[in-house]
């Protein structure tokens, strides 16, 4: 998710100060890389060398097909640009960046897409003209679509939407004219593993499960449901199928809702952190889920079953407080290096009140040597300063979306707190 998380950030940062998105692509973007290494191949079909039968040919540059070629054209698309001025970002090495007393430029690429920002309108112009002069450019001006997602404008903000993607894929199921549902699982739901017999075709379900993981670029309100489904991969059933099934019938109640990155005047950094203790049936483990907003804007997320078991609710809640401070200090670390500003400290929310006072008191307890290394985490980083965490009520946690199924209204009010606005609703 890093290339997306870079590119909410350029989001977040056009929206705020009103900076246009610009977009490029590089045609035959793996035939630029410069191999660096001795690759031979088989001469092909009907170019064999007269006389030369049995011999093969050395690569000097990289072709479609060759496992060497993505990196060799990244290598080769990081000289040109560093050539140029930019700076390669050490948090996120597909971010590139220049700041000169004329502005800042950000640049993010993903493979050979590549959407260019900032302040600096002449100096973007001249990126634009130099990347012509080193590879074969089309210059797709204001961005408008990128990998899936289209991308939109208005006096609100920015928005993005999947919209086709979730057409495509109703339709592709046969879902298009399913009745709708209000939420993507059901609350009471409990999917193990052999719960019925098994589903007649897996690489549909396995297929359709992979589609649904990228529509979470999105969409975090199916985050959740997703990968309770995606753990059913191997051997899934016909209620993991029907599982899936619901949330289909979900999206196509509303396969608009959009993410709005709008400008609220600040760039501060805050993160919801949840658990949902002891809530696998089948192993007994926790599910982490946190959301972090900059500026206001929902920038990124997560719903993951924690790896090991915690033996109390307050455990578990402090793993996940732990991962979502690894995720905020990225952030710090990746706002910082591109020369935006937020105030300090980032802040914390947290439903546990146990979980909270183990982060605050530097007394060492014995009850807390089994999550050791994460106390010391949490509280380096708030006695730095970087890091202030503050409880939340249990209906006002967002992150509740992340680690459990909630039901539709509940579904519709966290929607609408994350930033997400379907523009077709009724009024």
């Amino acid at each position: 998710m890093g290339i997306l998380m870079s590119k909410s950030d350029g989001y977040v940062a056009s929206t705020t100060y009103d900076w246009p998105l610009h977009q490029l692509d590089i045609k035959n973007a793996f035939l630029h890389g410069d191999l660096q290494e001795e690759v031979y191949m088989e001469q092909p079909p009907g170019f064999v060398a007269q006389g030369e039968l049995g011999k093969v040919c050395r690569l000097r540059k990289s072709l479609y097909g060759l496992k060497q070629s993505p990196r060799a054209w990244f290598e080769r698309f990081s000289e040109a640009v560093q050539e140029f001025g930019m700076q390669k970002s050490k948090c996120d090495h597909s971010v590139f960046y220049r700041q000169s007393e004329a502005g800042l430029i950000l640049l993010v690429v993903y493979v050979d897409d590549i959407v260019i920002t900032g302040s600096d309108s002449a100096g973007i112009s001249s990126l634009k003209t130099f990347l012509q002069t080193q590879f074969q450019t089309k210059d797709l001006r204001l961005l408008k679509y990128f990998l899936g997602i289209e991308v939109m404008r208005s006096k609100k903000g920015i928005f993005l939407s999947q919209r086709k993607y979730v057409l495509d894929l109703l339709t592709e199921t046969g879902k298009l004219g399913a009745k709708p549902c209000s939420a993507p699982m059901t609350p009471t739901l409990q999917l193990l593993a052999g719960d019925s017999e098994l589903f007649e075709d897996p690489e549909r379900y396995r297929r359709l499960v992979g589609k649904l993981n990228y529509l979470t670029v999105t969409r975090p309100d199916i985050a959740y449901a997703v990968s309770v489904v995606s753990q059913f991969m191997s051997s899934p059933t016909v209620a993991h199928w029907e599982a899936l099934e619901q949330i289909l019938c979900y999206l196509k109640g509303a396969p608009r809702r959009d993410l709005l990155y709008g400008n609220h005047g600040h760039l501060n950094v805050k993160c919801f952190s949840d658990a949902d203790w002891a809530g696998s049936k089948v192993d007994r483990r926790s599910t982490t889920g946190y959301c972090v907003f900059i500026g206001g804007n929902l920038v990124s997320w997560r719903s993951k079953k924690q790896s090991v078991v915690s033996r109390s609710s307050a455990e578990s809640e402090y793993r996940a407080m732990a991962q979502s401070v690894c995720e905020v200090m990225w952030i710090l670390q990746l706002l910082d290096e591109t020369g935006f500003k937020t105030s300090l400290p980032a802040k914390l929310w947290c439903d546990n009140q146990a979980a909270l006072h183990i982060a605050s008191n530097l007394v060492f307890h014995e009850r807390t040597k089994h999550i050791e290394i994460d106390c010391h985490f949490i509280r380096e980083k708030i006695q730095q300063q970087i890091i202030s965490t503050g409880h939340i009520k249990t209906r006002e946690q967002l992150g509740d979306i992340f680690t459990k199924a909630l039901n539709g209204a509940r579904v519709d009010y966290i929607c609408n707190k994350l930033g997400m606005i379907n523009i077709y609703a009724p009024i």
